[in-house]
């Protein structure tokens, strides 16, 4: 019988760990803070070549009926859980970041303003060409604008797809995938690292 009860214990603490989701604590997160993390897959992998970062992803943390999710650019573009998004990323390792002298720059208008910026793109196709247009985006395209539309803030300044290390076998089978023999390398882009990198932003929380 105590064995039985002792297995009955364990069910009901795994199934309610389950259920909880993260246990971090998320009371230090503002409106408009950003989320890193570095994701798995093949696309993944090559920025992180390419960019020479741990990085691969972002998104924007905003309180959405109580509790904090991301807006992120996806296929398509959404609004996620932010449980379900560190659960996405390798060994559910993420960073948090914040504009610094948040308090003069977002007030309440313009955090509305980036949250709705945010919802008129839910459904958005993933540009997984980053261009930089508007018809589709891309997860660091969608953070750049959303500061630089709403604040006239540009995070970190555009870079040149040329200006990424393109050798790596890996990086130039995905390249091929995409673009054929056309590769844009003149284009606009903004990649996980620079915004990572950008002196515009603090560190407030960083998860191993």
């Amino acid at each position: 019988m105590f064995k039985l009860k002792l297995v009955i214990l364990c069910v009901f603490w795994i199934t309610q760990c389950s259920l909880s989701g993260s246990d971090t604590d998320t009371s230090k997160f503002l409106d408009g803070d950003i989320i890193f993390q570095e994701t798995k897959s093949e696309q993944g992998k090559a920025i992180q070549i390419a960019t020479k970062s741990r990085y691969t992803h972002v998104g924007v943390l905003f309180r959405i009926k109580g509790k904090f999710k991301v807006i992120e650019a996806v296929e398509p573009v959404r609004i996620t859980n932010f449980e379900t998004f560190i659960k996405r990323g390798k060994n559910k390792h993420f960073v948090v970041k914040r504009i610094k002298n948040r308090d003069n720059l977002l007030n309440p208008k313009k955090i509305s303003e980036m949250r709705q910026y945010g919802f008129s793109l839910i459904g958005r196709h993933y540009d997984p060409y980053f261009e930089w247009k508007d018809d589709r985006i891309y997860c660091t395209e969608l953070v750049w604008k959303m500061y630089q539309k709403i604040l006239s803030i540009e995070l970190s300044p555009l870079t040149k797809l040329k200006d990424f290390d393109l050798d790596d076998p890996l990086v130039q089978t995905l390249m091929k995938k995409r673009y054929g023999n056309k590769i844009p390398l003149n284009e606009n882009v903004i990649s996980p690292s620079d915004l990572f990198d950008s002196d515009q932003l603090t560190t407030i929380l960083e998860k191993n």
